[in-house]
């Protein structure tokens, strides 16, 4: 993702308010010692990587180191320093933990109202090849949108995966294959005008969207065409079209983030 002329760069490193809580009730009598040298240390890394990152003169660069809970505090100095974009490794240094609490990226997710970066490869090139899937929701063409602004010239395919209403009962109750393929080609046909009408709404040249239909399960679907199309960079939005999904983080979106290779820019409707 290219940095836009005048853009600043805030690097930031939380540590954990809890561990150094755990390391106070352990070792009181140098517990502010060690803090101390937690605090110079982990400003030492990130004075290093700002100057690694400076050759590249692009923008002005920021460091910051913050005391909490991860999510809470990125949080926090998103919305105190007016960011546009969140930027994170999908996965941290603790595995196990991420497994058991879900990570620290879906945490923020779940927070924060601003487009999110989730790196999951090194970078070789600007991105060029954007997966899209669309539901065709507010959440969808807000994600494209903040995907265009920051990336003009990327093309972008329109991924949307349909399934017949009610399919997996009717395979149920024996009803014939060749009156089931029949509910899949309306499926089909209603996807496409619902298609059409979607790219209506979006304030992105019609040379650089393709549309693409599939058959099945979003969640399977998607990674597969990533795998097909060799994906850069898969954008989403943040929650689908259920009412449920606004609690949470959508059900989509949390499986791809998870299984994905590609990079993931998440965003959603705001309004």
């Amino acid at each position: 993702m290219q940095t836009h002329p005048g853009a600043g760069l805030i690097l930031a490193h939380i540590v954990n308010g809890s561990a150094l809580d755990a390391l106070r009730r352990m070792l009181p009598g140098e517990a502010v010692t060690l803090e101390t040298q937690l605090f110079a240390q982990a400003g030492k890394t990130l004075d290093e990587l700002a100057t690694h990152l400076a050759a590249h003169p692009a923008c002005s660069i920021d460091t910051v180191v913050a005391q909490g809970s991860a999510p809470a505090a990125l949080v926090d100095l998103v919305e105190t320093r007016q960011a546009d974009l969140l930027v994170m490794g999908a996965r941290g240094t603790h595995f196990v933990v991420e497994m058991l609490l879900g990570s620290t990226t879906e945490r923020v997710l779940r927070k924060s109202r601003h487009p999110l970066l989730a790196v999951k490869r090194r970078p070789l090139a600007p991105y060029r090849r954007i997966l899209a899937p669309v539901d065709f929701s507010d959440h969808a063409a807000a994600a494209i949108h903040v995907a265009h602004a920051w990336l003009p010239d990327a093309d972008i395919v329109l991924l949307h995966a349909f399934e017949a209403e009610w399919e997996s009962t009717f395979q149920f109750a024996g009803i014939d294959d060749q009156q089931i393929h029949e509910y899949r080609i309306q499926a089909r046909d209603t996807a496409q005008k619902a298609m059409e009408a979607f790219i209506g709404t979006l304030r992105v040249p019609a040379r650089q969207l393709t549309r693409q239909f599939v058959h099945g399960t979003a969640t399977l679907r998607i990674l597969e065409h990533e795998q097909t199309m060799d994906a850069d960079l898969i954008v989403m939005g943040k929650h689908g079209q259920s009412v449920m999904e606004e609690l949470l983080l959508g059900n989509v979106t949390k499986h791809v983030l998870a299984h994905s290779s590609s990079d993931v820019l998440i965003a959603g409707h705001t309004g």
